[in-house]
């Protein structure tokens, strides 16, 4: 156990994914109960054993059914809580959705989650998981970015990456999350993690995980994401937000992101480590020209006091270790 004592009641939204399980398991390990808001499908009961067998989980979890398309159901999982982790989003990488429907269901869903928590009268703090993607395409291609660079828009829509519309809508919520809280008097900080890594104990492979193990795989189309790609340990991230939600000064915006790479220094990584699948060679991978993120600076999270633990060899042997016992790899 890390904390003792009563730390009192925290809302996790989006609960059964891959950061907010991580984060929900360290909430009950730190002495927090925990209400957690998972989608239920018609007709499709979800498994949610990876959550309810926690440990602590019997004790201080408590599971909500809530929807980002009415989020007023998110009512029930805020009362009573003095925080709320804000971590759902709707994610549709296949595009089957025009991206207007998307950036308003993410808009309007999140601001009336943020009106739950004003009228809560006991929240008093909100951390919202926003995205390295709302600072990363800037048109100016500076090679270092902080929590003053934005997205920009257009931008993201002349490149065509693969998820623009997330990261189009991940850089439109944050602008409104901040605003709102600013007019509104709201305690809101704002998370940016880059590409999340290492274990998982969702049933799936995470989207990022998938991503940053597309060579493990064998996976081509993913390839041009890793062009230049930043990194955080999903272990690290979890600190991170309960850092935030805990340290009295944090204001505003944080990067999350421990290490930047390349994918050809991850091939070099990769080869030495995992002779035993077919990494491709650095100098076959120049056909991959993706989009190469600019440095990610954490400067003003570990000014305030916060540490990475975490190495690239550690995410990634957390994450090939988990994909072998979930029968993944």
């Amino acid at each position: 156990m890390e904390g003792g004592g009563d730390k009192g009641t925290i809302c996790v939204t989006g609960g059964t994914g891959y950061i907010a399980s991580w984060l929900i398991m360290r909430l009950l390990r730190r002495g927090y109960r925990v209400h957690a808001t998972s989608r239920s499908y018609p007709g499709n009961k979800k498994d949610i054993s990876f959550l309810t067998n926690l440990p602590g989980a019997s004790e201080n979890l408590k599971i909500f059914d809530a929807d980002l398309d009415h989020p007023e159901t998110f009512g029930a999982a805020i009362q009573g809580c003095t925080g709320v982790f804000h971590v759902a989003h709707p994610i549709d990488f296949e595009g089957k959705e025009p991206e207007q429907v998307i950036n308003e269901r993410a808009i309007d869903g999140t601001l009336e989650i943020l009106k739950v928590c004003l009228d809560s009268k006991t929240v008093k703090r909100v951390v919202y998981t926003s995205s390295g993607s709302a600072m990363g395409f800037n048109k100016d291609h500076l090679d270092v970015v902080d929590e003053s660079i934005w997205s920009d828009i257009e931008f993201i829509k002349s490149l065509r990456p693969i998820g623009a519309s997330y990261y189009i809508s991940k850089t439109l919520t944050e602008r409104a999350v901040l605003e709102f809280a600013q007019g509104n008097g709201l305690d809101v900080v704002s998370v940016n993690p880059s590409y999340v890594h290492g274990p998982f104990i969702c049933p799936k492979v995470p989207g990022s995980v998938s991503v940053s193990l597309a060579m493990i795989f064998g996976n081509k189309d993913m390839y041009p994401l890793l062009a230049k790609i930043p990194m955080v340990h999903i272990d690290d991230l979890a600190s991170a937000y309960i850092f935030l939600l805990e340290h009295p000064q944090a204001k505003g915006r944080y990067i999350c992101s421990s290490l930047d790479i390349t994918i050809e220094k991850l091939s070099e990584f990769l080869s030495a480590k995992y002779p035993e699948y077919q990494i491709p060679p650095p100098h076959s991978l120049k056909d991959f020209e993706g989009f190469r993120y600019p440095n990610f600076s954490s400067k003003k999270l570990l000014d305030i006091g916060f540490n990475y633990e975490y190495s690239l060899e550690e995410m990634y042997h957390g994450a090939i270790q988990c994909c072998k016992e979930k029968g993944f790899l």
